[in-house]
């Protein structure tokens, strides 16, 4: 990445941030940059070339709630929604649903996670996640 395509995520991380929400390409007047950053894997497009994920953040609605300071966003998966307090250096909250049971998960992020015996399962190993990054 050349350093207007650094720019432009960093515009991208700032807008998600204080909005809760990805900027639309007419809302960056983008110029192809957004093609470079899904290319380098610095955020993930949707097939209308829109954002679909700046990770840890997803740009649509997922059972990955997080809240911090009066503020919220969704997660890409479980491991994203505790990736958001700790890029932003902030306790959080997270919300979501057991994808086997449906029971109901609640869990304060203030420095550990409170419960702190919850277990987090990844069904596809690491080196494979980019093979369809979306259901990873």
């Amino acid at each position: 990445m050349d350093e207007s395509d650094l720019q432009l995520r960093n515009r991208i991380y700032a807008h998600v941030v204080e909005l809760g929400r990805a900027p639309t390409r007419a809302e960056l007047g983008d110029d192809g940059g957004l093609r470079r950053l899904h290319d380098a894997h610095a955020l993930v497009l949707d097939a209308a070339g829109e954002i679909r994920m700046a990770n840890p953040f997803s740009a649509v609605p997922t059972s990955y709630r997080v809240e911090a300071r009066g503020r919220s966003w969704y997660a890409n998966c479980a491991w994203d929604a505790f990736g958001i307090p700790a890029a932003l250096h902030i306790d959080g909250h997270v919300s979501t649903e057991c994808a086997d049971c449906g029971e109901t998960i609640e869990v304060d992020l203030q420095g550990k996670p409170e419960p702190s015996d919850l277990l987090f399962h990844v069904a596809v190993p690491a080196a494979h996640w980019w093979d369809d990054i979306v259901f990873t």
